[in-house]
């Protein structure tokens, strides 16, 4: 059974993303890039992506993805990457991108049997992550904290998860950034 993992980043007063969905904060911020070893281990492990939609079109139309598909493989590989959306989006040529919507208990056995027996990563937002929570489906949380704060913006994780479901599994410094990670316990009915 694949292991569902949010693994985002956030700023220091925890925010992922401004007001209108921008992440140019974090590319701001020195590492903010991402890529050493540890998160290259961890992507090995992914056998699938699942984002909301405004981090899909962030990302397609910051990296202008439409126009230059090459650059999808250096986002995502070769991994089907599953976006939950209301409303249409523009598809990146040549991407593995499949599009759901509803609730994610409805779409769990296709994006599981998508992950070849590997990892199910939660790209963003907290929302959606809240909602596999919420699914008794999400075991771990991995949180960059970025060296900036924003006046506001949308919430890390926008749920009540509380101290007796997380379990401190790891802490550790990337350059300016400190990594915290937890895993989840599933929720008792």
């Amino acid at each position: 059974m694949p292991r569902v993992i949010f693994y985002t980043a956030a700023t220091l007063n925890g925010f992922l993303a401004d007001d209108q969905d921008s992440l140019d904060w974090l590319f701001a911020a020195p590492g903010g890039e991402g890529g050493d070893d540890d998160f290259q281990r961890f992507l090995d492990g992914i056998g699938v992506l699942v984002q909301g939609s405004s981090t899909y079109r962030w990302v397609v139309e910051h990296e202008d993805l439409i126009a230059h598909p090459e650059k999808w493989p250096a986002y995502y590989g070769d991994r089907p990457t599953w976006v939950f959306s209301r409303r249409d989006q523009p598809v990146v040529p040549g991407a593995d991108v499949r599009f759901a919507s509803g609730d994610v208990r409805e779409m769990w056995p296709a994006i599981r049997d998508s992950a070849g027996g590997r990892d199910v990563w939660v790209v963003g937002g907290g929302d959606l992550a809240g909602q596999f929570d919420d699914a008794g489906l999400l075991d771990e949380i991995r949180v960059s904290i970025a060296p900036a704060t924003l006046p506001s913006g949308k919430p890390l994780l926008p749920r009540r998860i509380g101290a007796d479901r997380l379990t401190l599994t790891g802490v550790r410094q990337m350059g300016a950034f400190a990594e915290l990670s937890y895993s989840v316990a599933h929720p008792t009915e």
